[in-house]
């Protein structure tokens, strides 16, 4: 009951006095939100883009949070401070252009090469067979896919961060786009097929993909649970990605 208390001091020295040491300390105690969203947004991203940066533009989104919350409102402040660290980092990474002209001509190349060979196949085509049209290491097409999947899930979300009223990104998307029959029949066909690759994954692929995606863990606390490197684990993510992505590029 004590700790509660405490909390309600600081939060009404904050928003009744503006007292810089409860602001301090407040930012102290929400750093690992910080934290989490950058290592959650920093998945995809290549390495010239350093995490020290997006945690940066993350501070920025939790002070911007700090003083524009409204406690009066039904909205818990990690809920609030999420959408805007979250904003503070993709809008950062935006200005940046952190996707690379050479990684933009790799993704072309892949893409190509990818339609060339499933028309040639006739089926969905690996990330070896791709490599080997390419030169390329099969590491690195999954990578630059990875990075593409991530850019393009950015400017979604970058559709939400400029809407004036908070709305989700889903409903944004699905406001501007009410769907055909035919698109919705797409959809579900799309659906049907991730399931069944889904399903036919190695068990290691489909877990990391499950608590990635479903409970939101980070790629450390996955390598934590399943005893593997961070490293290998974004590995094991990328060439995932990259399976699941041969489907989803037909809903496109």
């Amino acid at each position: 009951m004590g700790h509660v208390t405490e909390d309600q001091v600081l939060w009404d020295k904050w928003i009744l006095e503006r007292s810089h040491t409860a602001c301090d300390e407040l930012i102290r105690r929400y750093m690992p939100l910080v934290d989490y969203h950058v290592k959650r947004i920093s998945v995809g991203l290549p390495k010239n883009v350093r995490s020290e940066d997006l945690k940066s533009h993350g501070l920025i989104g939790l002070y911007d949070a700090l003083e524009k919350f409204d406690p009066t409102r039904e909205l818990k402040f990690d809920t609030y401070a999420s959408f805007r660290v979250r904003g503070a980092i993709i809008d950062g990474l935006r200005k940046e252009d952190w996707l690379p002209r050479s990684t933009r001509d790799k993704i072309k190349k892949i893409e190509l090469t990818t339609e060339k060979l499933e028309q040639q196949k006739g089926r969905y085509v690996t990330s070896d067979e791709i490599a080997s049209e390419l030169n390329m290491q099969a590491q690195e097409v999954e990578q630059v896919m990875s990075e593409y999947v991530t850019s393009n899930v950015l400017s979604i979300d970058e559709e939400g961060q400029e809407s004036s009223n908070n709305e989700t990104y889903a409903s944004i998307i699905e406001d501007k786009d009410a769907k055909t029959p035919e698109q919705y029949s797409t959809d579900e066909e799309t659906k049907k097929e991730l399931a069944k690759v889904i399903n036919e994954l190695p068990e290691k692929e489909r877990l990391v993909i499950s608590l990635f995606y479903f409970e939101e863990l980070t790629l450390t606390e996955i390598g934590q649970i399943l005893e593997l490197s961070t490293s290998r684990i974004s590995q094991i993510h990328s060439k995932t990605l990259f399976k699941l992505q041969q489907v989803m590029r037909k809903s496109y």
